[in-house]
């Protein structure tokens, strides 16, 4: 329930302010504004995914989804931090940006462990 209000928020945020998301775009992605638009609209399903009961494929599929999401936009996570190490006062700096290059990989996990989509089993699997 967490990550779905968390996604959530994010698309809603993505949807309502979109210049912050494609001004750390990478160059060599196309259209960056319908970018961060269809990312937005990505985690509204996402989350719309994962408050399906578990037992359900589209919670799994949402799952899936969002991992492979939060993997397509670590370049642009990447890509906010060297701009902002650029500049002179070094924008959010360090301690903003190697936990969030770190919390990737954690991001990933929870979506499929909040789906169901690994590390969960059901209570008949455990007797």
């Amino acid at each position: 329930m967490a990550l779905a209000i968390v996604y959530g928020a994010a698309g809603v945020i993505h949807l309502v302010r979109p210049a912050p998301f494609a001004a750390i775009t990478p160059e060599w992605v196309p259209y960056p504004h319908t970018v961060v638009a269809l990312t937005g609209f990505a985690e509204l399903l996402g989350a719309a995914g994962l408050l399906q009961p578990v037992s359900l494929p589209l919670r799994r599929a949402a799952g899936w989804g969002l991992a492979l999401y939060a993997l397509c936009v670590w370049p642009a996570n990447y890509h906010h931090m060297q701009l902002d190490l650029a500049r002179a006062d070094h924008g959010l700096g360090l301690a903003y940006h190697v936990p969030r290059m770190l919390a990737q990989p954690l991001i990933i996990w929870w979506a499929l462990w909040a789906s169901g989509a690994v590390g969960r089993r059901s209570a008949s699997s455990r007797t």
